[in-house]
């Protein structure tokens, strides 16, 4: 009987044993997380600050590479819209838009980009509603239009938005000027391609599903400022 008592005194101890040692595993890896937490916001906070003093030394109409897996488009932002010009240049600086999908494409249309839900493929069926969290006032002018290469803001509907407010990062780049005529004076236009229209062509001519989302992934690498076409701007 004190043998059978001693015994399951054992096995009880083992058992407290490995129940701290669980516990402790646990309180380990809730303190990485946290720690990697940590880190990550201080860094997204650093980033930020650069972002913001590399703000005012940009020239007026920057020019910005979309390098993708398809080829690079240069894009450069218009002064006329100063609001869509510095929240693209701050998203871009910061490497938000790196490692998104261009999630809709139509071809003889334009190419949609700027979601960051497309970094995810489990989020697929949300591609197209994501976004920063905010969104940018319109600036909807009439002198600038949906021309070939043209850089515009997507946004939602008239009828949710009747601001025609922007989203906060997504945009799209026409690839027809004559379909894309319509939207002129409803959307935001802020920039335009100076090389690489043939890639947006290519873009568009990707295989897509029902959905115009690209059955290969067509990848935004990063969108930094074109060391070329920005002389005299220092580029960090």
């Amino acid at each position: 009987m004190k043998r059978i008592l001693s015994i399951s005194l054992c096995c009880i101890g083992a058992l407290t044993m490995m129940g701290g040692c669980g516990n402790n595993a646990a309180k380990k890896a809730a303190e990485d997380e946290a720690k990697q937490a940590e880190e990550a916001a201080i860094e997204a906070a650093r980033k930020e600050q650069a972002a913001i003093e590399q703000l005012a030394k940009l020239p007026d109409e920057p020019v910005f590479d979309l390098n993708t897996n398809l080829g690079t488009i240069k894009v450069k932002l218009y002064s006329k819209t100063p609001k869509h010009r510095e929240n693209f240049a701050k998203l871009a600086l910061t490497g938000y838009f790196d490692g998104m999908l261009f999630h809709r494409v139509i071809n003889g249309f334009m190419i949609q980009g700027g979601d960051p839900l497309s970094k995810d493929p489990e989020n697929k069926s949300k591609f197209g509603t994501g976004g920063p969290g905010y969104t940018v006032e319109a600036e909807i002018l009439p002198e600038l239009t949906h021309k070939k290469g043209a850089l515009a803001a997507a946004r939602r509907g008239d009828a949710a938005n009747p601001k025609r407010e922007s989203s906060g990062s997504q945009f799209y780049l026409v690839q027809n000027e004559q379909s894309c005529a319509q939207l002129d004076g409803a959307y935001t236009v802020f920039g335009e391609t100076v090389e690489g229209l043939d890639v947006i062509d290519k873009i568009a001519a990707v295989p897509t599903d029902q959905r115009d989302c690209p059955l290969s992934d067509v990848k935004i690498i990063s969108v930094k400022l074109d060391p070329k076409l920005n002389s005299g701007t220092p580029l960090e």
